[in-house]
């Protein structure tokens, strides 16, 4: 089947068997590897992806699910060479160790800024509670999501 679908604010087309996930799609027919296979069945959060502009586990979308839909994963945050806030303070902040599960939590946070960008901290927790990380803990993570929403509120302050 060929399924066409907004990926990183570019049209594709793939020509895929209707039972692949959009999980293996992206890491084997497009070459996208920043999504990660952690556990398989939706509980690590390793391969979150937004679709439509909602944090999913990319393994258990089927690929026919994204039939004209918005699909962004972690090589599509950043503008070009230049990293998203978001990005930059997960760096600032020691929030990345290993890495594998960085692209997920970044993509749920990324989400949840997006939707509310001056979030509390029991709306973050809430936001990357289907990440798991075994590097870091949570602190520095929590700060850089904290840090950027303090950017978000310099930009544009809360109204009311």
């Amino acid at each position: 089947m060929t399924v066409r679908f907004i990926l990183n604010k570019k049209p594709v087309a793939v020509e895929v068997e209707s039972n692949r996930r959009l999980l293996d799609v992206l890491r084997e027919e497009l070459r996208l590897t920043g999504t990660k296979e952690g556990c398989g069945i939706g509980e690590c959060g390793a391969c979150t992806v937004l679709l439509n502009g909602k944090a999913v586990n990319s393994c258990l979308v089927l690929i026919g699910q994204v039939e004209g839909a918005e699909v962004t994963t972690i090589e599509g945050v950043a503008e070009g060479h230049t990293l998203h806030p978001l990005q930059k303070n997960f760096l600032a902040t020691g929030a990345v160790q290993c890495g594998f599960c960085t692209p997920g939590i970044l993509l749920s946070a990324y989400a949840l800024l997006t939707e509310n960008p001056h979030p509390t901290d029991d709306e973050i927790a809430v936001a990357i509670a289907g990440n798991l990380c075994r590097c870091t803990g949570y602190k520095q993570i929590m700060d850089a999501i904290r840090q950027t929403a303090r950017e978000n509120e310099s930009i544009n302050p809360r109204h009311g």
